[in-house]
């Protein structure tokens, strides 16, 4: 089964995930975005605990992403077709280090620790 859904979402098996991938980049470049920059921290504390971890170029370099995305937008502009051309949306900043919070936050549980973070509501 899991065989299947993974072959089924692979762009490079299935026309139909390449065409999806296809619409989504060119989506991302229009704004000068990357698909990690779409996390919002404020909806997974592990997103925003993986943002915490990252060096500090890094999470500058998303917010002026970012930024740029939301000046843009309200202009209802898109970025240049050279700069278009430049953008790589699909590399990726925060998937390693997030991977690495899931997995602690999974190891604690299995150990009955106390968790690093609670969402608590205001």
């Amino acid at each position: 089964m899991w065989w299947f859904l993974k072959s089924f979402l692979d762009p490079k098996k299935n026309p139909l995930a390449a065409m999806h991938m296809k619409s989504v980049s060119k989506r991302l470049r229009r704004y000068g975005l990357r698909y990690d920059d779409l996390y919002d921290p404020l909806y997974d504390l592990d997103v925003k605990e993986a943002l915490n971890r990252l060096p500090r170029e890094v999470v500058d370099a998303r917010n002026q992403r970012l930024k740029r995305a939301l000046d843009l937008s309200l202009k209802h502009q898109y970025l240049p077709e050279h700069l278009q051309k430049m953008q790589t949306p699909f590399r990726s900043y925060l998937q390693d280090m997030l991977a690495l919070v899931k997995k602690e936050r999974a190891e604690r549980e299995a150990l009955g620790a106390l968790p690093l973070y609670q969402r608590t509501i205001p």
